[in-house]
């Protein structure tokens, strides 16, 4: 297997803390349970500029980090391990369509780009609200107003959560791919297709 590189390393420090201080931030509250914040942003574009294991890594780190803060909703260790280790590095799986939103960008495909973005985008909020949605069932239950569900007030309130700050992250990550895809393209990789295209 690959060794991550020190500069993989470092960015996926450095994006783990710039997620953190986004959710610091105000957030847009629906209600005590509904909150949508586009504090998953930096671990998104790490993932097109990285692939899966960096912004997995990177993930992972931003949730230790809520635990370290003291910025954590902790019930019991499980719930903090469901919702704080495995959710938070789930968003990685944005990282799975690397790749393509590289190769796109490359051949100066910016509309099939993006495209692909807003599905990773989903994809990596879909697998870190899944978990939530577990741990809501699980742990949280007893919060579900009279005669509803635990599951069913799970899944509403981590869906709207989930749908939210996947369309928040979607429209941010557009525009600033859209406008600086380099931010995503390493350098290593823009040398490599400037020879390209010099031959």
């Amino acid at each position: 297997m690959k060794k991550l590189s020190l500069t993989a390393m470092i960015e996926a420090s450095f994006f783990a803390a710039f997620a953190i201080i986004l959710d610091f931030l105000p957030s847009i509250k629906l209600s005590p349970s509904i909150s949508i914040s586009a504090a998953m942003i930096p671990i998104f574009i790490l993932a097109f500029r990285w692939g899966f294991k960096v912004s997995f890594i990177a993930g992972l780190l931003w949730g230790i980090l809520q635990i370290a803060m003291g910025d954590a909703w902790i019930a019991t260790p499980l719930q903090a391990f469901i919702e704080y280790f495995v959710a938070f590095a789930c968003i990685g799986f944005a990282g799975l369509f690397y790749r393509v939103i590289q190769n796109q960008l490359r051949a100066g495909n910016k509309k099939k780009a993006l495209s692909w973005v807003v599905l990773a985008v989903f994809a990596g909020s879909l697998a870190r609200y899944f978990w939530h949605f577990i741990a809501g069932v699980l742990f949280f239950g007893s919060y579900a107003p009279e005669g509803m569900s635990p599951v069913l007030f799970s899944f509403l309130a981590n869906g709207a959560t989930m749908l939210g700050a996947a369309i928040l992250c979607s429209v941010l990550a557009v525009l600033i791919i859209s406008s600086a895809p380099r931010l995503i393209i390493k350098k290593s990789d823009e040398s490599l297709q400037t020879q390209k295209n010099a031959s």
